[in-house]
This record gives C-alpha cells, structure tokens and sequence, in this order.
C-alpha cells in the first residue's frame, strides 16, 4: 500500500480548488459576434493561451488545467455539454442517455454506431466503465490526513473535479453488444445528467493495452472483479488495477508529442504536432459527423503568459483569439483596435465578488451581522470596480442563481436583499436609510471588525477601502487584516476574520455545490455559518433529481441566507475575449473554457 498524495477532491474538498479565486478569471457570458461575409471553409486560426499544453487527459489532477481542458473540448465530444444559456444541451448525434426509473436512480447511456477514437476503434461502453471507475473512487480504501495525504489503504486514480454523485453509484452493467452502460444511484442526486459522460476524453483500449492487458473488454473485466474498497478494511493494493491507475493518472501526461495513441481525439478536432513549450497544431477530424463539423482546417495554438503581450500579438497580427485577463487599460486598448478590425466578446462570467462574515468572534450576534451588512455600498462598489471593466456591469442579487437563469429574478426579487443598499457615507440621508439603519442596531456600540481580502489585487483593495470608510462611518472600528496573494487563502481557512472578500466561482449547472457551501461543517463553508433549516434544505437539495424542485430549494436557501446575515453578493465577474481581423465565430460562453465553446463555429478571413 503506497502512500501519496492525491486531489482535495478525493477528500471532498473541491469546491475550494473550483471556487476560490483572488480575483475570477472565468469567462463571461455572450455577447453576439458578427460574423464577416469574407469567412470560409478552410485556413488557420493561431490562438493564444497563457500556459503550455500539458496532457491528454484533462480530468486527471495533473491534467487539469485550462488549456488542457480547452484543448480537449475541440478534441472530444460525448453525451452533453452546456450552453451559453446554462442550460444542458443534448448530442444526440453522439448518443442518448435517459433516466430508466427513479427509485432508485437508474440511468442508461447508449453511444451511437459509428462514434470512433481516431484510430478507427470505436467509442464503447468500456470507455464510460473506465470514466466511472476513475471519478468515483469505488475502489479506493484509503485514509487521508489533513493534508491529503495517504495514511492506510490505496487511492487508485487521481481524478480532479467534484464528483460526489458517482461515489454514491453501483458498479455499473454493460449490455452484451457494449453500446450501453447502466449506472444505479444508491442515494438519489441532484446533478446526474453531467455527472457521466459529458466528455468522453480517454480509450480505454489504450489504457488496457498500456497497462498489459488485451484489450479494453479485459479492462472492464478486471473492474467488474476487483471489490469496493473500504477504508475501514484496507487490504493491499491490486497490482493489475494499479497500472491500470498509474497509467491513467500520468501516461497522458507530455511536453511533446507522443505516441499518436496517447492523442487520440473523438472530436472535431485532432492534435496533430507539438512544440514543447511552444507549439501546439490541431487539424479538422476528417471523421467526425456526430456533432458540429468544424471550418478550420487547422488550428494552432501557442502560449504567452504576460496578458499584455497577448495584446500586442493581436495588434502585431501574430494571433488571432486572444482572451487575456482584464483590466480597465487592456480594455481599453482592445477598443482601441477596433478600427483595425479587433473585436471584443465580453459579458458576465459564473465568478461573483461577495462579502461573508464570519459567524464567530464578534459578528456572532445577528444584531451586529445586520449592521456591517446595511453599511456595505454595493452600489458605490458596483460602479467603482465592476463598471471600469464592463459598463453593463450591476448589482448581484442572489447566491444562488447566476443573472444568465431563469430563477434569478423571482429569487433576487424575494429572498430580502434589496433591504441592504447602503450607498457611501457622502450619500444624504433621506437616500441612504442603511447607514442610519446600521447606526440604530449598533446603539451606540463600536466593535471592532477585521477585514481580510487580497492586498495585491486592486480591485480588493478598492472594495476594502469603500467598506471600511462606509462601517466606519457606522461606528465600527475596521482593523486591515488584508494579506498578501501567498497569504490572504491560509488566513481564510484559518478563520483569521471577522469580515472576508473574496471571488468564488458558481457551478453553471446543478446544485451540488450548494451543500459545499451552506450546509454546516461544509468543506467550503468557511465562515462557521451553521442553520438547522439550512442543512436540511442542502440534504433534500443534494438528492433531489428534477430541476424544477431544485431552484424551490435554492430559493429557500437564498432567502434563508440572506436573512441570517450570511454576507452579501457583490457583482458578477466580467472577461473577454478579442480577435483579430482573419478570425470569424468566435463568441464567449461564462464556462471555464471561454471562446473554445464556439470552436465548432471558428472561421478563417481572408
């Protein structure tokens, strides 16, 4: 049994990895794109991306990264994706999967004739067994430390990302034919529909063949033999099925290119050369009819950490996509180019700046939490920090629901937080009755609040100065207790605050998250926030399959929230995008992998 290391996912702590962030880089939603009339079939686009291609296999914990994951949206394909809209659309071209019965959850996925790796093998049932066995952890025993290190037992595959729905799934069935996969929940869950097979992104043929066995049907037998693992009961580790894991984890790993069956796409698009470091060249998958054809013939991809110099490139015409992180002067500059023929996607991204505070120390007493948050001018921050960036820029008024989904509205509308609209302490009175508010629960009372937040993000350190003059004002006395950018993170775990800002980043679909966040002792609960009728609202939420059930929940949470004081959300994140004159289609989704959403659609210019 070797010890190691593996993800906080495996610890179920992931919602941190996903979620926090100094300040959000997550793409916005779209703004429409005109299209030249000059676009054709054919030619090249020359994206720029800030870090280099790492691996083949974007779901694994060192393969996670954001080019990798965009890369692999151009190179595979499976049962869904997710929309600009933040709704769930379906490809049937590739194949179909239905909820057979609901007690208990029984889904069947059934892939296409005709769906194929590039290598002309086809796209199987075994590949969505070895997806299950990697994301679920049902063969793992393994103990973990506080720093998720292996104690006892073993942790087979190293899968990044949140997937608490399949560890609560059997082993699945596999029809005769291996077109389809039968997948049982022991628990009902709220986000089944992308839980499996939304990106079909490693053959397990390759797999079984790298790891000495025949063939992927031999795959499947081993993890059809091999028992769950049970933490209480570690035994040694399996030898066959760990190659199988250590294969998985890290053979897909390279800085330069592989073996062509370590590259293998089910997409529309092919990695056909790499440049360590420098260079990475798709072409159009000749065979790929079970979903969007694309109109490049090729794509070439290379790297360019500094986001100015991602300017420049664009300006000096050596790229074409761009999507730097922003800034009121980047932004400025890409308007500038406008008249060369630059244009610019920008929108709301799924990141939103809030303030939590923390329901221990001295903001324990609601009467005190009601009274720091009636000080807090989000409108002032709004148009000080948010509207630089993206002049549409406005108030977030839900923790729950993104501006893009339907529910928002109605939940902005009922859950109480149009009460807290303080404006700054220059505001009259008679237009600001949340100071005068805030004066009243203080009665006379000056506790005094620290604040943590990232000193080395501007854009924090305005918040955290519009903050502080406003609850000072109030009569709080605010203590700095902002922290470098290697710093201010442990301060937070720490509970080194009474009042935190800070970005987190919203699932675009589903409701797992929630429970991460709200319920009590909550991996991503970070402010001691504890609710009795929250925690049980978070428990039916997590086990409650239909979407329409979901948002009531999410409502009653959001309303919940916002009365107990829990913080207050800010605004929605912006990014954007830019392209060049010789590049067409290109449009922003408010998903991680920003303009790769549209890379179907992506065009030459002459």
């Amino acid at each position: 049994m070797r010890p190691g290391r593996i993800s906080k996912v495996l610890a179920a702590a992931a919602a941190l990895a996903l979620a926090l962030t100094a300040c959000t880089s997550t793409t916005p939603s779209p703004d429409e794109t005109e299209t030249s009339t000059a676009a054709a079939a054919g030619g090249n686009v020359t994206v720029l991306e800030a870090a280099p291609f790492t691996s083949f296999n974007a779901m694994s914990v060192t393969g996670a990264t954001q080019t990798n994951t965009r890369v692999e949206s151009a190179t595979h394909s499976g049962f869904n994706s997710v929309g600009s809209d933040l709704k769930i659309v379906k490809n049937e071209k590739f194949g179909k999967y239905e909820k057979v019965k609901d007690k208990p959850l029984t889904i069947k996925y059934t892939i296409n004739s005709g769906v194929q790796w590039s290598d002309g093998a086809p796209v199987t049932a075994d590949d969505l067994f070895l997806e299950w066995a990697a994301a679920s952890g049902y063969f793992n025993d393994s103990t973990l430390d506080k720093n998720f290190a292996v104690t006892t037992g073993t942790a087979y595959f190293h899968a990044a990302g949140d997937h608490t729905g399949l560890a609560q799934t059997e082993l699945p069935v596999i029809s005769d034919d291996r077109t389809s996969l039968t997948l049982t929940y022991t628990t009902p869950f709220s986000d089944w529909e992308t839980a499996l097979g939304s990106t079909v992104g490693i053959p397990a043929h390759i797999v079984a063949v790298r790891s000495g066995l025949a063939d992927a049907a031999a795959l499947t037998s081993l993890l059809q033999d091999v028992p769950k693992g049970d933490p209480e009961k570690p035994v040694s580790a399996n030898p066959t099925l760990r190659k199988v894991s250590d294969f998985w984890n890290t053979g897909f790993d390279t800085k330069s290119m592989p073996d062509p069956s370590l590259a293998l796409s089910n997409g529309p698009y092919l990695v056909k050369g790499m440049t360590a470091g420098k260079e990475l060249v798709l072409t159009r998958n000749a065979d790929y009819v079970w979903g969007q054809a694309p109109k490049l013939d090729t794509l070439t991809v290379h790297y360019e950490k500094d986001p100015d110099k991602q300017v420049a490139a664009l300006e000096a015409g050596t790229a074409d996509v761009v999507s730097p992180a922003v800034t009121p002067e980047r932004r400025s500059t890409l308007a500038g180019l406008e008249p060369e023929g630059v244009q610019i996607q920008q929108g709301q991204g799924l990141g939103f700046d809030q303030v939590v505070l923390n329901f221990k120390g001295v903001l324990s007493p609601p009467d005190l939490r009601e009274a720091f948050l009636h000080t807090v001018p989000r409108q002032a921050i709004v148009d000080q920090v948010a509207k630089p960036l993206d002049p549409e820029a406005q108030l977030l008024n839900s923790f729950m629901f993104h501006p893009a989904q339907v529910p928002y509205k109605e939940s902005a509308g009922s859950n109480g937080i149009t009460e807290f609209s303080a404006a700054t302490p220059e505001t009259p009175a008679a237009e600001n009755p949340g100071m005068d508010k805030a004066k009243e629960l203080l009665d006379g009372a000056r506790p005094t609040v620290r604040i943590l937040y990232n000193k080395d993000d501007p854009d924090r350190v305005l918040e955290y100065s519009l903050i502080a003059e406003s609850a000072t004002a109030a009569g709080f006395t605010v203590t700095d207790a902002g922290r470098n950018a290697d710093q201010w993170l442990d301060a937070l775990k720490d509970g080194a605050f009474d009042v935190a800002l800070y970005g987190w980043t919203g699932n675009p679909t589903g409701s797992v998250q929630v429970p991460q966040v709200f319920k009590t002792g909550a991996a991503s609960n970070l402010n001691n926030f504890s609710n009795t009728v929250a925690d049980q609202l978070t428990e039916q939420l997590a086990v409650e399959p239909d979407d329409a059930k979901q948002n009531a929940l999410k409502m009653q949470i959001d309303k919940l929230v916002i009365e107990a004081g829990y913080g207050l959300p800010l605004f929605q994140r912006t990014a954007l995008s830019a392209t060049g004159k010789h590049a067409a289609g290109v449009e922003y989704s408010p998903l991680d992998i920003g303009p790769w959403h549209s890379v179907a659609q992506w065009s030459y210019v002459k």
